[in-house]
């Protein structure tokens, strides 16, 4: 059962994102990670260059909101709100000059009878790569009901939507955590989600590179020492 999953994982995930197979980062996913750091850092004034250069690296404005609204979900209302609050002054004031954004497309509309519990375990699963049918461990036996959130909002409710895919969701994930720090158990379970979904080890190196110049040196020595990990034990 489990080869199974991962197989039907394997093809999926790869599917979807076939530039995660490339040996370095586009252009479009550098410019996810400096968006995601900075918002999540607080860092408004970087962040407005920064949203405007992921408009000019083919991020949609439908986008780069559901990034922000992704993003609350590791660093909270707050600095996610004041994300979006910079980027709507970014979209005026490129409208301003002339430059008319793409919308993009919003989300699809989900045709799918299964619970939001079992909906969000069946992506996590798809994720990591194996079954969760386990008895559960940890702080989902000590505290229940954020497991439960955990499935039924994170990987039902966001990770349901397609404005971005699994990959995109994911350098977005390691990027915020990254620049937050102080999380390296989250870190490393979603390093390895990286490369689960198509990105390679180089990528990923080249990942921690743009961490350092954004988001700080002891920022990029911490996330730097945790992907050691991960590689080691792959």
């Amino acid at each position: 059962m489990i080869m199974i999953v991962a197989t039907c994982f394997c093809e999926s995930v790869l599917a979807q994102n076939k530039e995660g197979l490339n040996m370095t980062l586009t252009a479009k996913q550098k410019s996810l990670i400096p968006i995601a750091a900075l918002t999540a850092q607080g860092e408004l004034d970087q962040l407005k260059p920064a949203l405007s250069a992921g408009l000019d690296a083919g991020l949609s404005v439908n986008e780069i909101k559901e990034i922000m609204v992704h993003l609350y979900a590791y660093c909270g209302f707050p600095r996610s709100i004041r994300g979006l609050q910079t980027f709507m002054e970014v979209i005026d004031e490129r409208k301003a000059k002339g430059i008319i954004d793409e919308t993009g497309d919003d989300a699809s509309l989900l045709n799918d009878e299964r619970s939001k519990y079992d909906r969000g375990k069946a992506n996590l699963e798809t994720l990591i790569g194996r079954s969760l049918d386990g008895p559960q461990t940890g702080y989902a036996a000590f505290a229940p009901v954020i497991e439960i959130f955990l499935k039924e909002h994170l990987f039902a409710d966001i990770f349901d939507r397609d404005v971005l895919d699994y990959a995109e969701r994911e350098l977005v994930t390691v990027s915020v955590i990254s620049a937050i720090g102080k999380a390296d158990p989250m870190l490393r379970s979603h390093l390895t989600i990286c490369l689960n979904v198509g990105y390679t080890p180089e990528q990923l190196y080249e990942f921690v590179g743009i961490v350092k110049t954004i988001a700080g040196k002891k920022e990029a020595k911490a996330a730097q020492a945790v992907l050691n990990e991960v590689l080691e034990n792959r």
